[in-house]
């Protein structure tokens, strides 16, 4: 049995352990919210504890803090940034109340009680520092935990996916270069279609992630604006005067970008659209990781059997039963990534529409939970796509001039020349009999006006 040590709230009295720098707020929330086993990232943690580290900065500036209790929060709080101390310290489920109030209170309950610590008291007491009235002055859940979202969103992108997407339009522009004059049969509906460069196929790949690059750098200025000052609702209650202010200013130094306040401080504590937003836009990049990572699966296939056109890396066997088989093992995984993203993003719409009821948003915990698992999968799946498969990957050129040759679609080059329906019939004739476009124009002995090696040179068509 660990030894415990007795903790009293307006409750009552709970037994919490003697070792925890927790109290009895998050005591109770460990033994009602046992639902998950899934625990808040530590992205997020120490956002919070930025948020907290700010507010502790800005009540000392304005003497409304004494300055050695002060002092030992600072001391608790950089422990836990700058060494990752008290990181096990917070053992609360993310399905919980939502408003985030039980992880706000974990942080107030481990700063307070190792301050209390440095200052040489014992934990549990709540004094000299108090989890309230000191470590969480001039503050509330619903504008704490909404400005911690925000600053743990914004360096999960700019930290992790940002870079993620750099290094895959950067893999995507070599790979463009490698193709460059490489002509291959096009498909539409899974169908020939008329010739078009492998170098074409992959710029389009480009272009798409260049767009969500740049929408989420776009979107991270949206996300620099926050509540913090508003506590209850958004209306200020017991905020010290300029509070937002000198808050604010602190979060920008932390965050090494300008974070602002937002002018109606209740919008962003009832309502988190922007959130929202950012995930419409993760939603777009799985879209386009998909339609990537799909096309090159199927460009890929065979060896034999399929289409053939690309090489891909052989990263490990395919089969416990085939020997030989090898798989585009990181295409599908980058498909399920993606996949999750969409469920992910479908929660937070969810949460959004469900949560925001009067005056607080209810579903803050699961929408930042999700919002960063979109990020971090995201950012991990596409430079593991790129180190295993993108940067390896090789146009099969011998197996890809074949396929031209015989392609019926050249035919389409002669439709100006000889009309839809005679070009319709040649093609169809070129079907039946297996031969090529150019060998069933002898056979029918049609007349063609020009020079048929130039009509039906697949470089003449794209």
């Amino acid at each position: 049995m660990k030894k415990t040590r007795t903790e009293k709230d307006a409750l009552g009295e709970l037994d919490v352990p003697t070792d925890a720098y927790w109290g009895i707020n998050t005591q109770r929330a460990v033994e009602n919210f046992q639902i998950s086993g899934l625990r808040f990232s530590r992205r997020f943690i120490l956002s919070l504890a930025k948020v907290k580290k700010a507010c502790v900065l800005s009540n000392m500036e304005s003497a409304d803090l004494d300055e050695d209790l002060g002092n030992a929060v600072l001391q608790a709080v950089d422990e836990l940034l700058d060494e990752g101390r008290f990181l096990d310290q917070f053992p609360i489920d993310v399905f919980q109340t939502g408003s985030g109030t039980q992880t706000n209170m974990n942080m107030n309950e481990v700063l307070a009680n190792r301050a209390n610590e440095i200052l040489g008291h014992p934990k549990g007491m709540k004094s000299p520092v108090h989890p309230n009235d000191h470590v969480n002055k001039g503050q509330s859940s619903n504008d704490v935990i909404p400005t911690a979202m925000h600053l743990a969103a914004i360096e999960a992108i700019s930290v992790d996916l940002l870079p993620s997407i750099e290094t895959l339009i950067r893999a995507l522009g070599q790979k463009i270069k490698q193709f460059e004059g490489i002509v291959k049969v096009g498909r539409t509906h899974l169908q020939d279609a008329v010739p078009i460069p492998l170098s074409t196929e992959f710029e389009v790949y480009h272009r798409q992630f260049s767009e969500v690059r740049k929408a989420l750098s776009s979107t991270l200025d949206e996300l620099a604006v926050v509540p913090i000052g508003g506590t209850a609702l958004g209306t200020g209650l017991n905020a010290p005067k300029g509070f937002s202010e000198r808050v604010t200013r602190y979060l920008s130094d932390f965050a090494g970008r300008s974070i602002r306040i937002n002018p109606v401080k209740a919008e962003g504590i009832a309502s988190h659209s922007k959130l929202v937003a950012m995930s419409g836009i993760l939603r777009q990049l799985a879209l386009a990781c998909i339609k990537m990572a799909n096309d090159v699966r199927w460009m890929g296939s065979g060896p034999r059997a399929g289409l053939g056109e690309l090489l891909l890396p052989q990263n490990e066997p395919g089969s416990s039963i085939m020997p030989g088989k090898v798989n585009p093992t990181q295409a599908e995984a980058l498909i399920q990534v993606s996949l999750q993203v969409m469920g992910n993003d479908s929660t937070i719409a969810l949460a959004e529409g469900f949560g925001s009821m009067l005056d607080l948003n209810v579903a803050k915990p699961v929408m930042i939970v999700n919002l960063l698992n979109s990020v971090r999968i995201l950012s991990n799946g596409i430079m593991s796509f790129v180190k295993h498969c993108l940067e390896g990957l090789n146009a099969n050129t011998h197996h890809i001039k074949i396929q031209l040759e015989r392609s019926l679609m050249v035919v389409t080059r002669l439709t100006p020349i000889i009309g839809y329906d005679k070009a319709s019939e040649v093609a169809k004739a070129a079907h039946s009999s297996g031969k090529t476009i150019r060998e069933t124009l002898l056979d029918m002995k049609l007349e063609i006006d020009g020079d048929l090696d130039k009509i039906l040179d697949p470089m003449k068509m794209v």
